[in-house]
Parts: structure tokens; C-alpha cells; sequence
């Protein structure tokens, strides 16, 4: 099981969105809505300290900010978007703002999850978790090898 902080994932995700204060009930209906949806996913801390969820790679996150949810998509500049919510310029992350349960229950932000879920579904995602622990374990090894001890 992953750990952050030295506790598992889940329960440190846990207590992130419960630290969310007026967004708390928001972030507990992202979370859920990606467990319901999106059957197969994993949901995991990524480096940055960001709850994510997996699915054959990277699918999407959420942040809590101050005013709104941060709901992004890895995928985001590949999916159909007709109610114009995706956010952003770059090349591949799109994200959709959502600041109450109502944001939360659009059908649309449903849909947009569902083509990204089908997207890593049809062509799996390179970055994965997994290769980043790979990535980790082989700098640890290095370090080993000149002597130095992990930070």
C-alpha cells in the first residue's frame, strides 16, 4: 500500500479533503463520483502531494484551492468538451472548476470523465505511477552505490 507521510494513502487523502473546509463536501463528491464511474481505477498521492486516480496510467486529480475544486484531466486537451468547461493552455492537462455539489452532478463533468477513463482504456498512459517508483527505486539504488544514504 502506498504511503504519504508515513500513512497509507488513503487515509492521508482522507484527511486532506476533510481539511478542505467549505470544499470538503465538494472533494468528497469528486472522489466519489471517480470510484463510481470509473470502475478499475486507483487513487493514489502523486509526488506533488495531489490525490490522483489511475487507470493504465495517470487519469486525473483534484486540488482544493480556496474558492474551488481543481478537477483535472492528464488527457484533458484530447477530450470533447461541448459545454466549453475545460480550463487551460497546455498541452495535454485541461482542468473544470467546481465550486459547489451542483458543479459536481453536471452530466457534463461526468461525461468528460468518462472519455478520459476511455482514452487510457484504448492507449495506456506512459508516466504511471509504477514507473515512478521504478524511477525512485533506481536513484535509491545509485545513492547506495556512491555511499550516500536517502534523504
Amino acid at each position: 500500500m502506498p504511503t504519504v507521510e508515513g500513512r497509507e494513502a488513503r487515509v492521508w487523502i482522507d484527511e486532506y479533503v476533510e481539511k478542505a473546509g467549505k470544499l470538503s463536501g465538494v472533494a468528497k463528491m469528486v472522489r466519489t463520483l471517480v470510484k463510481k464511474a470509473v470502475a478499475g481505477c486507483e487513487e493514489y498521492v502523486n509526488p506533488w502531494k495531489i490525490p490522483t486516480f489511475d487507470l493504465n496510467g495517470p487519469l486525473c486529480f483534484y486540488m482544493v484551492t480556496k474558492e474551488h475544486v481543481t478537477f483535472g484531466f492528464m488527457r484533458g486537451a484530447m477530450l470533447r468538451d461541448p459545454g466549453k468547461l475545460l480550463e487551460g493552455t497546455g498541452k495535454y492537462l485541461r482542468h473544470v472548476k467546481l465550486r459547489s455539489a451542483t458543479d459536481v452532478r453536471r452530466s457534463e463533468v461526468r461525461a468528460l470523465l468518462e472519455q478520459a477513463a476511455e482514452l487510457n482504456r484504448k492507449e495506456p498512459v506512459t508516466g504511471t505511477k509504477v514507473q515512478m517508483k521504478q524511477s525512485r527505486a533506481a536513484a535509491t539504488r545509485k545513492r547506495g552505490r556512491r555511499g550516500t544514504t536517502p534523504d
